[in-house]
């Protein structure tokens, strides 16, 4: 059995050399195959190239890129040799680059593109001012050279080499590499032999409330153990095609891109825009599509609005048949089992409800199936077999309107921490409201505030022990401790329940991170913190947990507010009427803006789109507690009117 991920792809490419295993886009925008035995022999060039330069087993090596086909090669290239990759993508700041590159102590790095050098010597030449809680050397002390999928100007190039930062260009690595190969055929394979299921294959960045990113450990075990099972358990064959849209250095997607090498199928590159996305739908046809909530929502919206520009007929045919399909799958899905169960119920009288409306109205979602969502399905090509979402909680009404038109989603769940899958409903019985059931060698329980382990149907905090999870935050073992128990046990963060068969459905998070339904991970303390430096607020709240954006609840300084107000002859009859003002609003507004801007270090997926105003502060108790923190939980309760018109659209 292979011990590391290399050692595993080598015997798949051994297995089925012709099969593919890429499909990437030439110059023309027409995607090209490449099969494996021709991704091995590119990957073992790839990695004398990087031996050549001085990557060795236990390097921390930083990948600054988004998805391309040159992205998996250097990934294997690397992986193979005994190092471990430090990823991010392009959207990364240029401070987060320093933190991350610096903090793992990375000689080297690899970079898609001249901006993400110029992120670096920005940080580097003084240009941009850095600063860390926990970095105690100047950032980049370790870097001294670069590695650039897409070359960059010989002005950079020259700035770079004066910073004492060498660039190379990968075609020139590969160049390289490709005269060793001549002789060295059997080097990566004999390389990749020397790994062990123990070594680091990774260290992924999550943010932390400490305000630096947490390193994340995994080694080749935590990843091999999801491959070992998923394929199999999902219905994954070689052959198959994914479509791949997410950034890659997530672990969501990482872990696809290695369930897809296990299962011997191929991943084809495309970008999450609209045109794009379904341009290549029907140009590669694949079998499978991994994506966040967010897209299967855009997804739902796009094909609302096109109903609504159709006639008036169009659009009763649409509703009813989208009615239609919504009953038959509820029925369908009792008759099959198919719904959670947080407390024994009659299988039955479960058949005896069920059986007559789902027959009932199977013919007339059969109509619907010819009359319109074919129409849709087609979209998605001909041998779409099913989704995968992942990277927070899919919408109810995103899940049931694809299970109306007939179009089959698997919810998953995990953590960065837990490399990342912990649960997926299975492709043969998908429990609908669910993420499924914990998987093989994995143990789940559910356990209230106090650690007492809660029986089914009852909400607590989810905590896992498994082959998947972490070795650990690097560097961080004072943080590991915190979540991470000596006898193996990862306290999740996320709050859910067991139904009686095993499956877990989330019901929230006990800890702050908010994950959009982009997938976007976002700690709202820095965020709040800032927005509280500004004179006219006292307190802010910012919420967005499986929604498209973030929102904030305020509470202004009242008597700094009072004074703009009489400064700048605002009328208001008291305080409340005060706060309904235009003027205020535009004022609270443009703070909002000012502080949580690109300029202070923020990304535009952290800007804050929407706010209420509160007249009366937090209190002790109530919406804080003893010790002066936010009661999330108690604020989403006590506010729940506010934050639900916050998003509603």
């Amino acid at each position: 059995m292979a011990q590391t991920i290399p050692q595993m792809f080598i015997e798949v490419a051994q297995r089925q050399p012709t099969v593919t295993a890429q499909l990437s886009k030439d110059a023309k925008g027409v995607f090209q195959p490449t099969d494996y035995e021709t991704l091995l022999e590119e990957v073992s060039i790839c990695a004398l190239g990087m031996r050549n330069i001085g990557i060795s087993r236990g390097d921390n090596i930083g990948f600054i890129s988004d998805n391309r086909k040159e992205w998996l090669i250097a990934d294997l290239g690397m992986l193979g040799l005994g190092a471990a990759d430090v990823p991010r993508g392009c959207d990364a700041t240029s401070q987060e680059i320093a933190y991350i590159l610096s903090w793992s102590e990375c000689r080297i790095a690899i970079l898609e593109n001249e901006r993400q050098l110029q992120k670096i010597l920005e940080v580097k030449s003084g240009k941009l001012s850095f600063s860390s809680q926990s970095l105690n050397e100047a950032p980049y002390a370790h870097l001294s050279m670069v590695i650039l999928f897409d070359p960059a100007s010989k002005a950079i190039e020259s700035e770079a080499v004066q910073a004492g930062i060498k660039v190379l260009r990968f075609d020139d690595l590969m160049t390289e590499g490709k005269k060793l190969y001549a002789t060295e055929r059997a080097f990566y394979a004999t390389e990749a032999a020397k790994g062990a299921r123990s070594d680091v294959a990774t260290i992924i960045y999550t943010s932390g409330t400490t305000g630096d990113p947490k390193g994340v450990m995994l080694s080749h075990g935590n990843l091999l153990h999801q491959t070992e099972y998923l394929p199999e358990l999902i219905g994954m064959k070689s052959g198959h095609v994914l479509l791949s849209v997410l950034p890659v250095w997530h672990s969501f997607e990482r872990i696809v891109q290695y369930i897809v090498l296990q299962a011997g199928a191929a991943i084809a590159y495309s970008k999450p825009v609209g045109s794009i996305l379904l341009a290549d739908m029907k140009a590669v046809q694949p079998q499978w599509f991994t994506s966040v909530p967010r897209i299967w929502e855009s997804v739902m919206d796009s094909v609302y609005k096109t109903v609504r520009q159709g006639s008036a007929i169009k659009r009763a045919i649409f509703f009813l048949f989208v009615s239609i399909g919504r009953g038959h799958a509820y029925f369908e899905n009792m008759l099959k089992d198919q719904l959670p169960k947080f407390s024994p119920r009659s299988r039955a009288v479960d058949i005896a409800v069920s059986i007559l409306p789902y027959l009932i109205l199977t013919p007339l979602r059969a109509l619907g199936n010819v009359l319109v969502f074919k129409k849709i399905k087609e979209k998605l090509g001909s041998r779409f077999i099913a989704g995968i979402s992942g990277g927070g909680a899919l919408p109810p009404t995103v899940d049931h309107f694809f299970g109306a038109i007939g179009i089959l989603i698997l919810e998953g769940y995990g953590l960065t921490e837990t490399a990342p899958v912990l649960g997926v409903r299975l492709r043969t019985h998908p429990v609908t409201g669910t993420v499924g059931p914990i998987h093989r060698g994995t143990e789940v329980r559910i356990v209230d505030e106090k650690g007492k382990v809660l029986d089914p149907g009852q909400k607590g905090i989810i905590q896992v022990r498994g082959p998947q999870v972490m070795l650990g935050y690097f560097k961080r073992p004072e943080l590991t401790a915190k979540i991470l128990s000596k006898d193996g046990w990862l306290n999740t963060g996320d709050l859910g329940m067991l139904t009686i068969h095993g499956e877990i459905k989330i019901v929230g998070r006990a800890k702050d991170t908010i994950v959009l339904r982009g997938g976007e991970n976002i700690e709202p303390v820095p965020i709040e913190q800032r927005l509280c430096e500004s004179v006219y607020i006292q307190q802010a709240v910012v919420l967005g947990q499986d929604q498209k954006y973030l929102a904030a609840l305020i509470v202004p300084k009242e008597e700094n507010l009072i004074a703009w107000a009489e400064e700048n002859e605002i009328p208001f009859d008291d305080y409340a009427s005060l706060l309904e003002q235009p003027e205020v609003k535009e004022l609270i507004d443009s703070e909002i803006n000012t502080y949580v801007s690109m300029k202070n270090g923020f990304k535009p997926f952290e800007r804050i789109f929407r706010f209420a105003l509160l007249a009366k502060p937090f209190e002790p108790g109530r919406e804080l507690s003893a010790k002066q923190e936010l009661k999330r939980h108690a604020i989403n309760e006590l506010y729940k009117s506010q934050i639900k018109l916050l998003f509603t659209e």
